[in-house]
């Protein structure tokens, strides 16, 4: 059986070298204008892969019209996987994108099965999360998808007479008539900007997780089958490592122990870090002797991803393999500085809500 990648799945994707052998990902290191990319989600190689990122980095060099588009499921509060992508837009934001972030609440109801009432709500509050975290509402655009201009419905009509049931079930497995729905207008999502009345954007960037995969590799076959009729280009991507949840499977909203949530209470919060999975030893005099295996420990990938410079990782990467510091010490220090920044999200947040109205950003589904 080959291998397959699900984006409605919640487990974890693992075996990352080996999706770029298997799907054709390009490793980010060989990427051309890599210099352009002065983050370290890159440097880190927490973002991993790529597609097309280098024509994409060069028309931004050019000075080209250049696009990110990314979206989110609305289904209760963002946690610290969520915030992965609101940093990277941020990101792109600074370099000199325009973003587009597309709150997916047709798929939530479809697929997911959420309430539509809630998912509204919670939609709004992913957009006050992302402009609190620092996505720049003047350089972004949010949409719901089911309240969209009546050409990007079109689309997914238009798309749907190039695609076969026997083709998509190749790339997503087993296909619920909600699936195939979904899976086309995450399409629409991903190829609509490049039409002129959504701005014209030839070159569009979609970050994301490498679960979702295989929606890019659709829209990649659909932009080739319609660069005639509608003068699409393949999109390009970027691949980001899934943040982990305390246990070291998945970070999910359905699973909120194992998670950080940005709305956490810091109680709640210095209890999650407390039980967290760690590269420990089985007793301190042994992890002193030994030292720790900090490529096991979820709180070292907290640090990793959110918590420390690169000279910070550094020291305590060096401190932890040498028998320097033991679990109970490096999870107050991660606890201290994980605190230290939600709070200020949450600052942030409470301005957010407070001086943005959010009709001036959004069109609200009416149902």
């Amino acid at each position: 059986m080959g291998v397959r990648i699900d984006p409605w799945d919640y487990r974890l994707v693992q075996e990352y070298d080996k999706l770029i052998t298997v799907f054709g990902i390009q490793p980010i290191d060989n990427v051309e204008h890599y210099e352009l990319l002065n983050h370290h989600f890159f440097k880190r190689r927490i973002v991993f892969g790529h597609r097309d990122l280098d024509k994409w980095l060069e028309a931004l060099r050019k000075g080209e019209r250049v696009a990110v588009l990314t979206g989110f499921m609305p289904s209760g509060t963002p946690h610290l996987g969520t915030a992965m992508v609101f940093e990277e837009l941020k990101f792109f934001q600074s370099i000199g994108a325009h973003v587009k972030v597309v709150i997916a609440d047709a798929e939530a109801y479809a697929v997911r099965r959420e309430d539509r009432e809630t998912t509204i709500k919670w939609g709004l509050e992913f957009i006050k999360h992302a402009i609190a975290w620092g996505v720049d509402p003047e350089r972004a655009e949010f949409y719901f998808q089911t309240a969209m201009r009546d050409s990007y419905y079109r689309l997914i009509q238009m798309f749907s007479r190039k695609v076969t049931l026997a083709e998509m079930e190749a790339i997503y497995g087993d296909l619920s008539p909600a699936k195939v729905m979904s899976a086309l207008t995450q399409v629409a999502d991903i190829l609509h900007l490049q039409l002129d009345e959504f701005g014209g954007y030839r070159y569009v960037l979609v970050p994301v997780g490498v679960d979702q995969d295989p929606h890019i590799r659709l829209a990649r076959d659909v932009a080739d089958r319609f660069e005639g009729e509608l003068g699409l280009k393949r999109p390009s991507s970027t691949y980001h490592k899934l943040l982990r949840g305390l246990d070291g499977n998945k970070m999910s909203k359905s699973r909120p122990d194992f998670a950080i949530f940005l709305d956490d209470d810091e109680d709640v919060v210095k209890k999650k870090i407390a039980m967290a999975l760690t590269g420990g030893r089985a007793t301190a005099e042994e992890q002193r002797r030994l030292g720790g295996e900090p490529w096991k420990c979820m709180v070292y990938e907290l640090y990793t991803y959110f918590l420390l410079s690169d000279e910070e990782l550094k020291e305590i990467t060096e401190s932890c393999v040498k028998g320097g510091i033991l679990c109970g010490e490096c999870k107050r220090l991660a606890y201290s500085k994980l605190v230290e920044k939600l709070r200020e999200h949450k600052k942030r947040y409470k301005e957010a809500s407070e001086k943005i109205n959010l009709d001036s950003i959004v069109k609200t589904p009416s149902f």
